[in-house]
């Protein structure tokens, strides 16, 4: 009995002793140690980390080559214990220097050393490494381990801590190759009770200081605090200082890494958005970066013409950019010819690839980049496809200034959460939502953030291409959409790929349901595109209605109010789609298209049924017809119901014009498609009981007026050319 108290107070002395000396640790008593060939994205995120807290860190292998195997594979590392042994020789006799070593490009620190070294010395031992659910490299050697109540049981090798002179001991002892592996070396030695007793050694199974990823991925979550963020074990409310992304969880350590430490918080937003930042405004045009600029029309695309001008609004000099564009559709063969020849002074060396070379996407996309690969002169790589409105001419500078490898412009669809980057993959490797995608997506985090898939719009450093990019295939797989290739070979190279939403950009244009067997689809959009639809088809000046009602509303007779409603294009198409369309009625009392087979005042017309434009009329009316109606009869609330949707066509050979009458509606609307003086002479609508007239209506403006009761009216003779009106009578 005496000796088991002997032994038991002798224990307690020797831990008491290794606390008391644990207790006086300082953070100049700290060395952190990692190894890297070169300074891959992972590793500036891991040394920016390093730096905020102040760690003193020493970088073993930079500059060497790399023969330690392909550890994201299968076994290797050797040669960082090699790097490690040859370091510690010198530092073995510091006793009281406490080494920590870590890989560097799947880790981020999320503390400082106070709180590193009081974790330490808590444990109260010597030597310890981190701790996983899995038994790697060899799962023979799993049934060898300690007995674990709580916690991970296995040794990983990606992150330890110890006093100087113990750790460099056991590195000591390897006699290995290069491509050995340096888990199963720790692993032996861990598992040898003289050493692990020798050595003080212990795991930290319960995530305290380190956290490795990799089978834990569920029990760790963001915990955001004041000013900084913590990822957060739940399964053993710990508050780890390593983060460690071993094995298959890189894209969940860069998910973490958008936040912690300081990446990004509710109280400064985006903490690292300003860090190394190229500035271009004092850079004359001649001496601005040479960017490859690649335009991909791979599918029939909505508003293209619009999309091909903004390439010449960019604000960015076209003697820098380099332009070729890869046309797999027949339809968008005459915009692309018009766009030639209204700009081939901007652009003198275009290149244009057109659906006769039936060329597949893939190919496309690999001869763009190579035309940058095989220029050293090529700065940027810029890819856009023609389903993105990019509306910020700056878009260019704003990208290049964030100066990252990869990066793309944050785009979605008007009103939905589509947009041009996954936040996560699935295990399969396709989308998979994360926690923040919405935010991001909505504004309401706002940053730069590292995600694993980008599509549709972005640019890529040439020196990038020219260098870990320029022996791999970026766009060719056979079994894979270019897009997912793209991706995966970016993340394969250990290459960030980030997505901004620091700026509006613009959006992505949906096509899916682009019908171009019509004269004009795009005036099909308004449903699907209905920013775009707006932008082409909507005045100008319509929404300073709201705004300026004195200037850009006016009252000609009582109660008849004139505003701009359509554009000149909207005008236009609409006009060529009925005279294409080319059913116009006779203009006789008889007409089958009404529920009672008779008109008593006829036209001669097309109803918008006609040409299956009904549903698109109906919500013009609801999205612009009906404010307009409530801001001017208030205390009218408008049903915006119309059966009777229809173009006039008035000729002085045809139907020059129209007897009294009155409209069967609430409200009719009336809107010029044409001018006068210029298309027609004559014309105009006179209401008789004010006799009134308006004589000169202005093309893609409005008449809107009481239909029934006060406001008999009729249409004033044609005298010469052809006059096209937009009548709809609303509510009847």
């Amino acid at each position: 009995m005496t000796s088991v108290l002997l032994c038991l107070l002798v224990f307690i002395f020797l831990q008491s002793s290794v606390l008391a000396e644990q207790r006086r640790l300082a953070p100049e008593d700290l060395l952190v140690i990692t190894a890297a060939t070169e300074e891959t994205d992972g590793y500036n995120r891991f040394m920016r980390t390093a730096k905020e807290f102040n760690y003193t860190v020493k970088v073993l292998g930079l500059g060497e080559d790399w023969k330690g195997g392909d550890i994201a594979r299968t076994v290797g590392g050797g040669q960082k214990v090699r790097w490690l042994k040859k370091e510690l020789l010198r530092l073995s006799d510091q006793n009281n220097l406490v080494v920590m070593f870590v890989d560097s490009y799947d880790v981020i620190l999320a503390s400082g050393p106070e709180e590193l070294l009081s974790k330490f010395s808590r444990l109260g031992h010597r030597v310890v490494f981190s701790a996983e659910g899995f038994c790697w490299p060899d799962q023979r050697l799993a049934s060898k381990y300690p007995e674990v109540h709580s916690g991970k049981r296995y040794l990983n090798s990606g992150g330890f801590i110890g006093f100087a002179p113990d750790i460099s001991a056991i590195v000591q002892q390897w006699k290995y190759k290069d491509n050995d592996d340096d888990q199963l070396f720790y692993t032996k030695i861990y598992l040898d009770k003289t050493q692990r007793t020798k050595f003080n050694m212990t795991l930290d199974h319960r995530s305290q200081i380190f956290q490795n990823l990799n089978g834990a991925i569920d029990e760790v979550v963001l915990k955001f605090e004041r000013s900084k963020v913590r990822a957060r074990n739940v399964a053993y409310d710990t508050l780890p200082v390593v983060i460690h992304g071993n094995g298959p969880t890189k894209l969940q350590l860069n998910y973490l890494g958008n936040y912690v430490p300081t990446a990004w918080t509710y109280e400064s937003g985006c903490g690292s958005c300003d860090d190394d930042l190229l500035f271009f405004s004092d850079v004359p045009d001649e001496e601005m970066p040479l960017v490859y600029l690649s335009v991909f029309i791979e599918h029939p695309t909505p508003f293209m013409e619009e999309f091909l001008e903004r390439l010449t609004t960019l604000n960015y000099p076209t003697s820098r950019i380099r332009l070729f564009i890869h046309n797999n559709v027949v339809y968008h063969e005459h915009h692309i010819k018009t766009f030639w020849e209204r700009h081939r002074s901007l652009f003198p060396d275009i290149l244009l690839v057109g659906p006769e070379e039936n060329l597949p996407e893939s190919k496309a996309r690999n001869m763009a980049v190579e035309a940058c690969q095989k220029n050293p002169e090529c700065d940027y790589y810029f890819s856009i496809d023609s389903d993105v409105a990019l509306t910020n001419p700056d878009t260019l500078r704003i990208l290049m200034e964030e100066n990252k490898q990869v990066i793309a412009p944050m785009l979605s669809k008007h009103g939905k959460l589509w947009s041009n980057f996954w936040g996560a993959l699935s295990p399969e490797g396709y989308y998979s939502r994360s926690e923040d995608y919405i935010e991001i997506v909505q504004g309401k985090r706002i940053g730069l953030w590292n995600v694993p898939y980008i599509s549709q719009a972005y640019l890529v450093k040439g020196s990038l291409l020219h260098s870990k990019l320029s022996q791999v295939s970026l766009y060719l797989d056979e079994d894979m959409d270019s897009d997912m290739v793209f991706c995966r070979t970016i993340r394969e190279q250990g290459v960030f790929m980030f997505v901004s939403n620091r700026d509006e950009f613009g959006r992505l244009v949906a096509s899916s349901n682009f019908n171009t067997s019509r004269l004009h689809p795009d005036m099909w959009q308004i449903f699907d595109n209905p920013v775009d639809w707006r932008e082409k088809y909507i005045h100008e000046n319509y929404s300073k209605i709201f705004e300026d009602e004195k200037h850009f509303v006016e009252q000609p007779c009582p109660d008849v109010y004139w505003f701009p409603a359509f554009s000149e294009k909207m005008c236009d198409h609409l006009v060529e789609t009925m005279e294409d369309h080319g059913e116009w009625s006779g203009g006789s009392h008889k007409d089958e298209r009404l529920a009672g087979g008779y008109e008593n005042v006829p036209t001669v017309d097309i109803h918008m049924n006609q040409i299956g434009f009904e549903k698109e009329w109906l919500k013009f009316l609801r999205e612009y017809i009906v404010p307009v109606t409530e801001k001017l009869y208030p205390g009218y609330y408008p049903k915006a119901q119309a059966i009777m949707n229809f173009v006039v066509r008035y000729r002085p050979d045809e139907q020059p014009s129209l007897r009294p009458h009155h409209d069967s509606s609430t409200f009719t609307i009336n809107i010029a498609l044409n001018r006068k003086g210029i298309d027609y002479q004559g014309g105009g609508c006179r209401f008789l009981r004010y006799d009134c007239k308006v004589e000169a209506p202005r093309k893609g403006w409005s008449f809107m007026h009481p239909g029934r009761l006060t406001h008999y009216h009729e249409g004033l003779p044609t005298t010469s050319g052809t006059r096209y009106i937009m009548v709809s009578f609303v509510d009847p």
